[in-house]
């Protein structure tokens, strides 16, 4: 598009960030746009518009006005280009001297800083320019640096980092987090939704279909608070990854997960996810919305996040149905077309490989529903009505299993650090020989480089060895929590995916004893939370066979 000089746009442009916010009013976009607009009448400047970006840093050009501004630019439309000093422009060095030194140029724009007295027409008054513009990245890198040391001093005294209350909370007067209890039933409806069964897809269906309202319109018709993805016009617009989200987020439990974004520099502003083990967390910083058990059953659920199903009902077993002979999870079959008596597991191994890799392991839901709800009823009425015998029989089924693992463990851990002793041992005489010319230096360079290795390969495997042995002695005192959940459940009358959850790790299904036939035998380990496998006695849930 061509254009008169007389007619094209004398764009003014104005941008303002957080920081520049603590200059006062000098920075303000009211305040640049009169000292633009001034400037334009004194210097006869005609068809001026007005291009803002506020709340932008200047580290970056991807702002949505200075990239309107562009394309008038590239379809020829602006003359001149005018910024109260340089920064505005931008604070990135590199960039903001390409666009004034080439690419405005390139399309015949004139740039123009006043306070910094820079104009492109002008030679003589771009000498500076450089030196100016390395001083206005300084800026940014300076401010960046002082807003990290800030936000890690907060984190180490275990304050929260976040500005918003999240779904669920508020904050009272003195900025701490306390429960809403409109929003936090909503938290906790969705947590029991999911224990229940139910993906975050559905519960968004349910939640969207009950007309509750999102997490940003509630935050803004409740409290006034404003967010980006604010749509007035999708009220109830849930999805999936807002469910999911509230689902694997600890904040939930009472804990403050501090420093788990960061950016690469100021220039990258694009977010990296730190794992939990490199962010600063603070337990019981404030009141818990859901209970740590209920929490424990919902990861495990997440845990065993399974495709959409078109049957109406919910699979409870997702995930906790393994094959005894290759581990994988077994797939339930159903269809609308059989009747519920006839829905079964399978291998999955072998139903995608065939019977040369493993076998079917067929077993009808109904059965293994029975298995199971007689095992749970014995199993925990036997740990509430004798628990110091429920004790003591589990801590020596555990002695003669994990005890043996655990032993085992320990062996192994005394001949790696006994190893290490040895290298430390040898290092010394080394040393002492290289010291005294028994060997020469390319002896004691090569000797000492082998056994470097050798220590740098114990040091790895000497922490392994003894997080395991510690991991299996939480097994063994685990009992006294399986039996505070026995005395809570003293009523079981069906099986639900709550239940399953709270107290089933896995259900490995044995193949039977002659395969495919109805009065064959069949085993069935249920394997329980805190406390492992604990058999089945009546011997008809341990042996289950179908009925003719």
């Amino acid at each position: 598009m061509n254009q008169s000089n007389q007619t094209k746009i004398t764009a003014l442009y104005c941008r303002l960030s957080q920081d520049d916010g603590s200059d006062g009013d000098s920075n303000s976009i009211q305040n640049q746009k009169k000292i633009l607009e001034q400037y334009a009448i004194d210097h006869g400047f005609l068809n001026t518009q007005f291009y803002v970006d506020d709340g932008y840093s200047g580290a970056t050009f991807d702002r949505p006005d200075f990239q309107r501004l562009l394309a008038d630019i590239e379809e020829g439309k602006v003359r001149t280009v005018i910024t109260k000093d340089l920064s505005r422009l931008g604070r990135n060095q590199l960039h903001t001297g390409l666009y004034i030194e080439e690419r405005f140029p390139m399309f015949g724009v004139r740039y123009i800083a006043i306070n910094d007295h820079v104009d492109t027409d002008s030679g003589e008054s771009n000498d500076l320019m450089p030196f100016k513009n390395l001083f206005n990245e300084w800026f940014v890198r300076d401010t960046s640096r002082k807003i990290r040391a800030v936000q890690r001093a907060k984190a180490e005294r275990g304050e929260r980092l976040g500005t918003r209350a999240p779904y669920g909370y508020m904050k009272d007067e003195q900025k701490k987090l306390v429960i809403d209890e409109e929003s936090g039933a909503v938290v906790r409806r969705i947590f029991s939704l999911c224990a229940a069964g139910n993906g975050p897809s559905r519960i968004a269906r349910m939640l969207k279909r009950e007309q509750v309202l999102c997490p940003t319109v509630y935050a803004y018709r409740k409290f006034g608070v404003s967010h980006t993805s604010l749509d007035l016009e999708k009220p109830y617009h849930w999805t999936s990854s807002t469910v999911a989200n509230m689902l694997e987020n600890e904040l939930y439990l009472g804990n403050t997960v501090n420093m788990k974004y960061s950016t690469r520099s100021y220039k990258d502003k694009h977010k990296m996810e730190h794992p939990r083990e490199d962010c600063m967390v603070v337990e019981g910083s404030h009141e818990a919305l859901i209970d740590k058990e209920t929490w424990d059953i919902v990861q495990r659920v997440r845990q065993n996040k399974r495709r959409r199903t078109n049957m109406d009902e919910q699979n409870k077993w997702s995930g906790l149905v393994v094959c005894a002979d290759c581990g994988s999870v077994m797939v339930l079959h159903r269809a609308h077309t059989m009747s519920a008596s006839y829905n079964h597991f399978t291998c999955r191994t072998y139903k995608k490989e065939g019977a040369e890799v493993c076998t079917a392991h067929y077993i009808r839901e109904c059965i293994l529903d029975e298995v199971v709800l007689e095992d749970i009823r014995r199993v925990t009425a036997r740990a509430r009505e004798h628990p110091q015998e429920f004790a003591a029989y589990i801590s020596g089924k555990q002695s003669a299993e994990l005890q043996r693992e655990i032993r085992g463990k320990e062996k192994e851990l005394t001949a790696l650090n006994q190893r290490a002793r040895e290298l430390d041992a040898i290092f010394k005489r080394l040393y002492e020989d290289s010291a005294l010319g028994r060997i020469t230096a390319e002896q004691f360079k090569s000797l000492s480089s082998s056994y470097t290795e050798e220590m740098a390969a114990l040091k790895e495997k000497i922490p392994g060895c003894e997080a395991a042995i510690q991991a299996l002695r939480e097994q063994v005192c685990g009992t006294d929590h399986f039996i505070a959940l026995a005395k809570k459940c003293t009523d079981i009358r069906e099986l639900t995916p709550e239940l399953l959850r709270l107290f089933i790790r896995k259900i490995v299904v044995h193949e039977k004893d002659v395969k495919w036939s109805k009065h064959a035998r069949q085993t069935v380990e249920i394997h329980y939370n805190d406390i492992g496998y604990v058999g089945a006695a009546p011997e008809e849930a341990q042996n289950m066979a179908e009925p003719a």
